[in-house]
């Protein structure tokens, strides 16, 4: 009787899906954080380097400048986070460059130039518009009710319809 033994090669692909970070994920749960995936986090750092692969030893494929942005945990391998931003542009990140903070940006997307967004005092689209937002505004997100979210950031607080929001779920709940 003899052992056939695999290809080398079949052996070098197997190993690396067993170890690759899409399979990092169970049922949702990040293998490393043991917390939800996907989730948003936002950026704890004015410069944050977002690389090809999960070490260093991958390049820089671009830098975030701007700490507080929200960015999606899209997988989880060892310490770095594979993160989307706004655009759906992908990169990894090293963790502790990640922040747990609940950030949003106000229609990050839109094509149009100049429109505002109606802020509210309250989650009703009948009560007294507090302010008018710009696309693109950076927010910290106060709390979710599944419809509305209240936000607040230089100069402003109030509440947003939820859909207008890079930064959290459809009909997540934040508190």
């Amino acid at each position: 009787m003899t052992l056939r033994r695999a290809p080398l090669f079949l052996c070098a692909i197997l190993t690396l899906l067993a170890t690759s970070p899409a399979s990092a994920e169970m049922n949702g749960v990040g293998q490393s954080s043991g917390l939800p995936v996907p989730r948003f986090v936002s950026l704890k750092s004015d410069r944050v380097n977002v690389r090809g692969g999960p070490t260093k030893d991958h390049e820089v494929t671009w830098i975030f400048t701007r700490a507080g942005l929200p960015v999606e945990v899209t997988a989880e391998f060892d310490n770095w986070r594979r993160i989307r931003d706004s655009e759906g542009q992908e990169g990894w990140v090293y963790h502790s460059l990640l922040s747990g903070r609940r950030m949003a940006v106000v229609e990050p997307n839109s094509k149009q130039k100049g429109p505002l967004y109606a802020l509210h005092d309250s989650a009703s689209e009948k009560s007294a518009v507090a302010a008018q937002l710009e696309a693109g505004v950076l927010a910290q997100v106060k709390k979710c009710t599944g419809t509305w979210c209240r936000i607040a950031g230089n100069g402003f607080d109030g509440w947003i319809e939820q859909y207008r929001l890079w930064g959290v779920y459809p009909n997540e709940k934040v508190d």
